[in-house]
């Protein structure tokens, strides 16, 4: 028979981890454009904006060369080699999911085309939590990195 201890310790791990797997597969934030503009991030510092006027979610846009068109297909190359899955797409504005490989958290990666400033903007917020440590700015700027790289192979 299991000691008492034991079955205490047991359920105190089962309610401190289960709101981390049931956070596996919460549902998306709220997304999309709000007056053709990316959503503002919350206040906690879990989400990057290049929307975003200034303050800690501030993250500047993807700028591109070229076409539009061309670069909207290398931005969703990038994604796909970068991890993400597109999961909605409408005419100048795409959204991705991201999943963490430890405890599958999903976050949000959205993309707005924006050809007057031959920019993308970007906003990547995580559905659940407080801080991400990091993730999402890194995300982005490992996004930046690759989308660089197929805009410059193309122009060599």
């Amino acid at each position: 028979m299991p000691h008492p201890t034991h079955i205490t310790l047991a359920l105190l791990l089962i309610g401190t981890l289960s709101p981390l797997f049931c956070a596996c597969a919460a549902p998306s934030a709220q997304t999309g454009l709000v007056d053709n503009r990316l959503r503002p991030c919350p206040d906690s510092p879990n989400c990057v904006n290049s929307e975003a006027e200034s303050g800690q979610a501030r993250i500047e846009p993807l700028i591109y060369k070229g076409s539009p068109g061309q670069a909207w297909r290398d931005l969703k190359r990038a994604i796909g080699e970068t991890g993400g899955e597109i999961v909605a797409e409408e005419s100048g504005y795409l959204r991705a999911v991201y999943t963490s490989l430890l405890f599958r958290f999903k976050d949000d990666v959205e993309f707005r085309l924006d050809p007057q400033e031959k920019a993308i903007q970007v906003r990547s917020a995580s559905r659940i939590g407080y801080s991400d440590l990091g993730a999402n700015r890194r995300r982005v700027e490992r996004i930046r990195r690759r989308f660089e790289e197929l805009t410059q192979a193309r122009s060599d």
